[in-house]
Formats: structure tokens, sequence, C-alpha cells
């Protein structure tokens, strides 16, 4: 019987409740707890992520999983497909690519997800619309050394957000939020004058060891962002 992340989820729960790992204590690898529990290891990864999501454990890249010693409530940033979050506002969506290259890898990127020199990677930059008036502006960067399909998809029929998603899962993101003022390209496409102020979120992700994207959403004047926690 193939073992759901929820119950993976709920012993890890269990035993950090029961004392079994302490506050503070480095809980086994998710390989290791994957052949404990006998399931594959994105079983774990999922129960994982949810229960740091929850405030129990503090997931670090590289440095492992560790029991917090206080519950901490954390604010959930899940990655939507911005198709459903435009017609979740009840407007038409519409998607158009501007641009697509194959490029070798600039060096503040390589230094930003640690990638190998002298590979190549995918950027795109592409529109996104809500009832025909632009909504956000995204610049993408895609580690082709991890997803070499990536140069073959056809991302003038299907946006790189929702491409990804359903083509590749991650087990770590890093999230960073900030306003900027809107450079002269930006400005024409989102429709709005050079040096309003915008909302940029950006956003790297990578599965296990290898890095998989990384965003620059520039969203329209007014956007608001909600989350939970």
């Amino acid at each position: 019987m193939k073992t759901a992340f929820r119950d993976v989820k709920e012993e890890i729960r269990r035993r950090i409740v029961q004392g079994v790992w302490g506050a503070g204590d480095l809980l086994p690898n998710e390989v290791d707890l994957a052949q404990q529990f006998q399931c594959a290891r994105a079983t774990v990864n999922r129960a994982m992520r949810e229960l740091a999501d929850e405030g129990l454990v503090e997931r670090k890249r590289k440095a492992g999983t560790r029991v917090l010693s206080s519950p901490v409530r954390q604010a959930r940033f899940n990655i939507p497909i911005v198709r459903k979050e435009i017609e979740a506002r009840g407007a038409m969506y519409r998607y158009a690519l501007v641009n697509h290259e194959i490029i070798d890898t600039p060096d503040w990127l390589r230094a930003r997800l640690g990638l190998e020199q002298g590979k190549q990677v995918l950027h795109l930059t592409c529109m996104h619309y809500g009832d025909s008036s632009p909504y956000q502006y995204e610049d993408r960067w895609i580690n082709l050394a991890a997803l070499p399909q990536a140069s073959d998809a056809d991302f003038g029929a299907v946006g790189p957000n929702e491409w990804l998603i359903a083509e590749v899962p991650y087990s770590d993101a890093e999230i960073s939020f900030s306003a900027l003022t809107a450079e002269p390209d930006v400005a024409k496409h989102l429709g709005c004058a050079h040096g309003d102020p915008l909302f940029l979120a950006e956003r790297s992700t990578w599965f296990e060891t290898r890095a998989i994207t990384y965003v620059k959403l520039v969203f329209h004047r007014g956007y608001r962002m909600t989350t939970r926690y």
C-alpha cells in the first residue's frame, strides 16, 4: 500500500510532540526518512514543507530540517498559476511572449543560483493580461542543465509559469518582495509612466540540489497581494 504524505506528516508531528525529536534537533534527511516510511522522497518532502508552513520545523537548504524551539506561525506563499489568479478576479486572461533566447548564463545569475560556468539558460520575457489590461510583466530564466526540455517547449502557446508548475516539482524556494520604479521598457508593457512605483516579486526555485528557475514578476499599479498564516 502506498504511503500518503499525510501519514508521513502526522507521524513526524507525533514524534516531535512526544519528544522523540526535541527542540533544536536535526531531523533525519529525506532519503533516510523515505526508507523508514517506505515511500518516495517527494512524499517526505511534501510532508516536511507543510510542517514548515505550520511553524513546527525550520528547513534550510544544505543545512537540513530542525525542530523549532517554539512554534512559529508563518505566512504561506503558494506559487500561483497567473492565469487562474486573473480568472479568479473575474477577468479574461490573455498571454503574450515578448522575447525568447538561449544564452550563456550571466555571471550574476550563476552566482545567484549556484550554476556551473559554461552552461546555457533560457531567458523569456512575457506579458499577462486581464480583460486586455496589463497585469504582470514576467522576466524568467530557466536552467537548461536541469530542464533541457524547456528549449523545445512552445512558450508562444503557454506561459513559463504554467509550464513549469506542470513540468517539475520544487523542493525549495526563496521569495522576496520590493518596490521599484518603472524603467522605460517595463513602463511601456505595463501601460504606466516611466518612474511610476510598481510592485516586484522575485522568486528562485530548486528541486533537491538543482536550480530550476529565477523570475522577476512586476505587477501593474494598484496590485495587492494577500497571504495567510
